[in-house]
């Protein structure tokens, strides 16, 4: 069965694009209560380049992963946690892991990675860095934060990485664009 497109998906989806280093995490530690106090219910995608097991070996949930399971559900009062096991280790595809979550209960997924995929995303530039700035090869840029003003002009609307108030700004007018929850963040 073929993976569905990420314009399918049935909510807006915005990424964070930079290089390591840039702040992409921090930011959104400061976007995340701004966007939910505008009353929005956000999604976030991660990816990340190590293994991860959040698991505790010898814990039942662990053993039944280490059983065979292809997905556990470990339920809790506090969380609901679901672990989805692959065949063999690949680079994901992000409409694959945008699928995990339930859409039903949110606004709005922002993504962290998933760099060289093609969804709409919001560059974070930092002069210091000394980086190439990603929206000369990536169209589907649709902003710039940046920590300082830029040499070049680009024609697209330039934010300031300093000001996540401004960011959280023209994220609320993406979703209204897209047509999510008008009534939230008008």
């Amino acid at each position: 069965m073929p993976t569905p497109s990420l314009q399918s998906f049935p909510l807006p989806i915005i990424g964070l694009a930079a290089f390591s280093g840039t702040g992409k995490t921090t930011l959104l530690e400061q976007l995340l209560p701004l966007l939910i106090n505008r009353g929005l219910d956000v999604g976030i995608v991660k990816a990340s380049h190590h293994s991860v097991d959040p698991d505790t070996p010898g814990k039942d949930s662990y053993r039944l992963r280490q059983s065979g399971s292809s997905q556990l559900l470990l339920s809790t009062p506090e969380r609901s946690i679901c672990y989805t096991e692959k065949k063999a280790p690949n680079d994901p595809r992000l409409m694959a892991e945008l699928q995990l979550l339930d859409s039903s209960r949110l606004d709005l997924v922002i993504v962290e990675g998933f760099r060289d995929e093609a969804f709409p995303k919001i560059e974070l530039h930092r002069q210091d860095l000394d980086r190439p700035l990603l929206y000369l090869k990536d169209p589907n840029i649709i902003a710039i934060a940046c920590d300082t003003p830029l040499t070049d002009n680009p024609e697209l609307p330039l934010l300031d990485l300093n000001h996540p108030e401004q960011i959280a700004e023209f994220i609320c007018r993406f979703c209204f664009k897209h047509s999510f929850k008008k009534e939230t963040y008008q």
